[in-house]
């Protein structure tokens, strides 16, 4: 949120803000566009309220869902689409959207009237990154998805037989208890945006660090472990939401040339930054409008397919 506010104070007049979250308390250390009484309340709306009432000449439209909830025809109303989003899946899926629109030639070139320039942001702690892509030219997202740190997994036998961290109740609770019991009906998954499901898993993982004599278990830690959520620092956050910003400024203005195409932030050690041109993926499955080939036998089922798509080297 704070990326939208650094944008409306750049000048921008039209704004539309999606997030499907409501405030938490652990939100207010490090925004100031809400207050104890937003708790509970739609992230979106809250600051899209906030923002149109401190800066009247910018309207922003806030939009309570998920980004899958919109199709190609919401998208294509944008001139920039700019991402602060918390997982590498919804990443993905806004790249793949973008892709999608892109129009191409009979020779393979895309028609720049259907490239919508893409600012992605996000950060870790101490350390921040920021992406300009523009689809079907620059690399996009998965040309890169290598450079993503992979999910933290505990070994099974721990989280099942000698846990030691809340963590590993946590997970126990998630991975082998849920299944098991199916408290909210039969195959309903953990959905990590409903305070029901992260409260009841809570509760059952308060349960066994208490028979393992651990402590430490929480609603917060509960939550952040479902949603893999890494705590956030403001100042990094406030370092990422300005970059982003000035990228989305220099696109949309063209008084500038572009951030090509990485740039990358750690105030762990002192600060430091650095950017670079990070080249497209040739055999990319998601930009590079290359065929991959599958092989298959007259007989093969669709479980064979399935099987050979897995093990597919590029897919």
């Amino acid at each position: 949120m704070m990326l939208l506010f650094v944008q409306a104070l750049l000048g921008f007049r039209d704004l539309h803000v999606i997030d499907m979250d409501t405030i938490d308390l652990s939100n207010l250390n490090r925004q100031f566009l809400f207050r104890h009484n937003d708790i509970g309340k739609s992230k979106a709306e809250c600051a899209a309220n906030f923002i149109n009432t401190r800066i009247p000449s910018c309207t922003v439209t806030p939009y309570c869902k998920r980004i899958e909830d919109f199709d190609e025809d919401f998208y294509r109303g944008f001139s920039v689409i700019v991402c602060g989003l918390d997982s590498i899946v919804a990443r993905r899926w806004m790249n793949g959207m973008l892709l999608s629109m892109v129009a191409y030639d009979d020779e393979g070139n895309p028609d720049p009237t259907t490239v919508k320039p893409l600012i992605d942001g996000g950060t870790e702690g101490f350390k921040g990154n920021v992406r300009s892509v523009v689809p079907g030219i620059t690399a996009c997202l998965e040309c890169s998805i290598d450079l993503y740190p992979p999910a933290v997994n505990f070994p099974m036998c721990t989280i099942a037989h000698t846990p030691r961290l809340p963590e590993h109740c946590i997970e126990y609770v998630k991975v082998l208890l849920w299944p098991k019991e199916e408290p909210f009906g039969a195959g309903i998954g953990v959905d990590g945006d409903d305070p029901k499901h992260i409260s009841w898993i809570c509760g059952k993982a308060e349960d066994r660090a208490k028979e393992f004599g651990i402590e430490g278990v929480t609603y917060r830690l509960t939550l952040g472990v479902i949603k893999n959520i890494i705590p956030a620092v403001a100042s990094t956050n406030a370092v990422i939401a300005a970059a982003c910003a000035t990228e989305v400024f220099k696109v949309a203005s063209s008084m500038y040339a572009p951030l090509d195409n990485y740039f990358l932030f750690n105030d762990v050690d002192g600060v430091y930054s650095s950017s670079f041109s990070y080249e497209r993926n040739p055999e990319c499955l998601a930009c590079s409008q290359k065929p991959q080939l599958i092989t298959a036998k007259p007989l093969d089922t669709l479980q064979d397919l399935i099987d050979a798509l897995k093990e597919h080297p590029l897919l």
